[in-house]
């Protein structure tokens, strides 16, 4: 992998989709969990607020991740954002849903209200967290792209997106942020609350750890059938951390070791992301097209004074970005349970 400004840009994309998964991945899951942890009213409340300070700073990744391929590689936006258009708009649909059941929720008292929106977050956390793995399972097996007048474009329909290989990755990434939200419930929560979360941590474990790690044993046979460079080699061994972290992930869960199993799932949840981006290189969407022309990271660049542009601006405000967001985790570190909002009440 040679570096050169494309290659940078396409580490620093790759590197923002993982922030955003390994920090919104545990949002789904709560979100996920939200109607089978959360026995009453009260347990509810106190599953959205282990998020809430949070989820909102959780989906500036995702806007910086798709703000950054839209100014370093336009054509790999235009490409992706007019193919995939519909589960995209689906998944924006959902996250827009989600964002307002978390405003809205605490507004009424009546249960009726409360019920909708508490609906409204399950639906808004599954959806993204399955159509995510379809679209970038989709991505890393090859899409039906073809050059029509200069430009590169989508040619496939809806129905050749939902192929079996995306399916299942839409499940592992659904079971895979699932236990995430599972084991940060660990870590935030107290009381019945926390031992429900470890059970269903407990539970998850292992299937996600077999789909986590049939899903990459199938993609590695995807890319085998096409070509092997040394980035894939590097993808496929990430199947076999992934098993032993999940192993890992089961023994600090019994422990009680909250934080070091919320790593563990963690880095599952980078190991997956990483695998995809480095079966990809340097390809951004490969083509299925018999005769068709794929994106790479350098047809699908902008020009070398935007890279070297943004190379600068990012230099400055990563940084910073990084920094005030690890001050509010600091901030909001602490457990809740049905006690705090209780007292909260009483008061």
């Amino acid at each position: 992998m040679e570096m050169d400004l494309n290659t940078l840009w396409f580490l620093l994309i790759a590197v923002l989709w993982i922030g955003y998964f390994f920090l919104e991945g545990f949002d789904f899951g709560v979100g996920i969990l939200l109607p089978f942890l959360g026995k009453d009213d009260l347990d509810r409340r106190v599953l959205v607020n282990t998020i809430g300070p949070m989820w909102d700073g959780n989906e500036v990744w995702l806007i910086v991740a798709g703000g950054a391929t839209f100014a370093a590689f336009p054509e790999w936006y235009a490409t992706l954002f007019s193919g995939f258009y519909l589960p995209l708009l689906l998944i924006l649909v959902a996250l827009i849903f989600r964002g307002v059941a978390f405003e809205f929720r605490g507004k009424d008292q009546r249960r009726q209200w409360r019920a909708w929106w508490d609906r409204a977050i399950f639906f808004g956390s599954a959806l993204p967290a399955l159509l995510w793995g379809v679209a970038f399972a989709n991505i890393v097996r090859g899409v039906k792209i073809d050059v029509i007048r200069g430009y590169h474009e989508y040619t496939g329909s809806l129905f050749d997106l939902l192929n079996p290989y995306a399916l299942f990755a839409g499940v592992t990434t659904l079971v895979l942020f699932t236990l995430h939200g599972a084991v940060f419930l660990t870590l935030k929560t107290a009381g019945e609350i926390r031992e429900r979360a470890r059970r269903t941590a407990g539970m998850l474990t292992l299937p996600t750890a077999g789909l986590g790690l049939g899903f990459l044993i199938w993609t590695w046979l995807n890319v085998a059938a096409v070509d092997i460079d040394g980035t894939d080699v590097a993808a496929g061994s990430l199947s076999v951390a992934i098993a032993l972290a999940a192993v890992a992930v089961i023994l600090l869960v019994r422990r009680g070791l909250e934080g070091w199993a919320f790593l563990g799932t963690g880095l599952m949840v980078v190991m997956v992301t990483l695998a995809l981006f480095l079966y990809l290189y340097p390809e951004v969407m490969p083509t299925r097209l018999a005769g068709g022309e794929a994106l790479d990271i350098y047809n699908a660049a902008a020009t070398p004074k935007t890279l070297r542009v943004m190379t600068v601006v990012a230099a400055v405000f990563m940084p910073l970005v990084v920094a005030y967001q690890g001050w509010t985790y600091w901030v909001f570190r602490k457990r809740i349970s049905r006690e705090t909002f209780q007292a909260v009440d009483a008061a």
